[in-house]
């Protein structure tokens, strides 16, 4: 299976990050598009105790169905998020979700953001803006992550392995926030 390799990391200044990005000789992939995403699991929340997710995700116009897990040889103190990734584009995004609810998943956590695409010769950079804040994610192989994360000024001691949903649980945490989804309607005012 193929296998996804990327780090998280804060983003202060966006503008300033899409600098360093052109600078170091990355280009606008694709411009700056809505995604909504909805993770399925089922009633007892048996993926996510597996650290696996099920995931529609609406990007623009497209429509995308992804299923994330840990590679067998998972090391849980590497300085990379590593999963083995599985997704294909589908036509109708609703109707597979209505299949899966058919099957037993229900709809458990629902993300949105805005994502621009940077791309250079060997990796992706994407810049997320979401309610809670705005983040950047390097994918690529680790070597490049490393690299281009010094490139880009980019502390390794910044680098989050964490995903949307962890990070929205300690949003949640240290604000007291109510919000039981990462969207803009549920957290306007954080809204970008």
């Amino acid at each position: 299976m193929p296998l996804e390799i990327e780090v998280k990391f804060p983003v202060p200044d966006p503008e300033a990050l899409v600098r360093r990005l052109r600078a170091a000789g990355f280009h606008e992939a694709t411009p700056r598009t809505f995604e909504r995403n909805i993770l399925y699991d089922t009633p007892d929340r048996r993926l996510r105790a597996q650290t696996a997710i099920l995931r529609i995700r609406k990007y623009g116009d497209r429509w995308v169905v992804t299923h994330k897990c840990l590679p067998q040889n998972n090391d849980p103190a590497a300085r990379h998020k590593l999963r083995e990734e599985t997704e294909t584009e589908v036509r109708d995004g609703e109707a597979l979700g209505h299949i899966f609810t058919q099957l037993g998943f229900e709809p458990a956590f629902i993300y949105e953001k805005w994502r621009t695409e940077f791309a250079d010769a060997t990796g992706h950079c994407v810049l997320d803006e979401t309610p809670i804040g705005v983040y950047a994610e390097l994918e690529g192989p680790a070597d490049w992550i490393d690299q281009t994360g010094r490139k880009l000024g980019v502390n390794p001691g910044q680098f989050l392995t964490l995903s949307y949903g962890r990070l929205f649980d300690q949003w949640r945490q240290s604000t007291g926030s109510s919000a039981q989804n990462l969207t803009f309607d549920e957290i306007p005012s954080l809204s970008l």
